[in-house]
C-alpha cells in the first residue's frame, strides 16, 4: 500500500516538483486574465501555450527551445500545457464554459495550500492519469505503481538507469548494436509511463553524461523521501525528518 505523507506549505522541499510549479503558472495566469483561453476544439489557444512556454520549470520546453521546430506553439507543441489542461480536467479544478477554461474557487482555495496542492496533483498524476497520451506506441507491459515505486525505492539508492530498471523488473538486456524490439518497447513504455512521470512530479531527478534519454541516471530527490512511505522503506536508509 503506497502513503503519501502530509507536506507542509512552507516546506522547501515542494520546490523539487516542476509539475507542481507548472501548475501554479496556470493557476496564476487564470486569475490574472480572468481564465485561460480555449480553441474550437477545447484545447488551450496559441496565447497561453506560449506563455507556459516563457516560463516552463523545464530548460527543454521553454520557448526557444520549442520554437526551434515549431512556427507557433499549440498546447500540444509545449508537453507541460497539454498536462496540465489534462491534469486539470482528471482532477475537476474546473469547467471549460464560454471559451474560457474556469478554474473553480474550490480549486482556488486547494492551491493556496501548496502541500495539499501537490498531494492532489501527483496522486491524481500517477494514479489517474492516462501516460498513454505521451507514448509514441500502444504497447504495455505488466506492473502497476506498487511494484514499481517498491522497486525503484530500493533500485535508485545509487542512481538508477533505465535499462537496470528493465533488467530488474522484466529480465530483458540492452545489447549493443543490436536493435530489440522487445527490449525497447518495454523501454519505451517504462520512460513513459514510470520514470518520466516521477522526474515530472518531482520524486526523481536525472543526471546525464549523453545527450540520449537512455543515458540519464535517476536518483530519488528529497520530496521523495519526505512524501513517500513504501513497503520496503526497511530496506533503504529512510531519513526521518522532523
Amino acid at each position: 500500500m503506497i502513503k503519501f505523507h502530509d507536506i507542509a506549505d512552507g516546506d522547501p522541499v515542494l520546490d523539487h516538483s516542476r509539475l507542481l510549479k507548472a501548475m501554479e503558472n496556470a493557476f496564476e495566469y487564470a486569475a490574472a486574465h480572468g481564465g485561460i483561453g480555449l480553441t474550437q476544439i477545447k484545447a488551450f489557444n496559441r496565447k497561453f501555450a506560449h506563455w507556459m512556454a516563457d516560463h516552463s520549470p523545464w530548460p527543454q520546453y521553454h520557448t526557444d527551445e520549442l520554437m526551434r521546430l515549431n512556427k507557433v506553439l499549440n498546447e500540444w507543441d509545449v508537453p507541460h500545457a497539454m498536462v496540465v489542461h489534462d491534469l486539470m480536467t482528471v482532477a475537476k479544478f474546473g469547467r471549460h464554459t464560454k471559451g474560457k477554461f474556469q478554474v473553480s474557487k474550490k480549486a482556488q482555495d486547494l492551491a493556496s495550500q501548496r502541500g495539499a496542492f501537490f498531494a492532489k496533483i501527483s496522486e491524481t498524476y500517477l494514479f489517474e492519469y492516462s501516460h498513454a497520451r505521451n507514448a509514441r506506441s500502444e504497447f504495455t507491459a505488466p506492473g502497476n505503481w506498487d511494484i514499481f515505486l517498491n522497486i525503484i525505492n530500493v533500485e535508485a539508492e545509487q542512481g538508477l538507469t533505465e535499462a537496470h530498471l528493465v533488467k530488474t523488473l522484466y529480465g530483458l538486456e540492452k545489447r549493443a548494436h543490436v536493435i530489440d524490439r522487445e527490449y525497447y518497447d518495454h523501454a519505451g513504455f517504462i520512460f513513459t509511463h514510470v520514470l518520466q512521470p516521477l522526474s515530472w512530479i518531482g520524486f526523481l531527478e536525472e543526471t546525464s553524461d549523453g545527450g540520449r534519454l537512455t543515458d540519464r541516471t535517476y536518483w530519488k530527490t528529497p520530496l521523495w523521501r519526505a512524501c513517500l512511505q513504501l513497503e520496503t522503506d526497511g530496506m533503504v536508509d529512510v531519513p526521518h525528518r522532523h
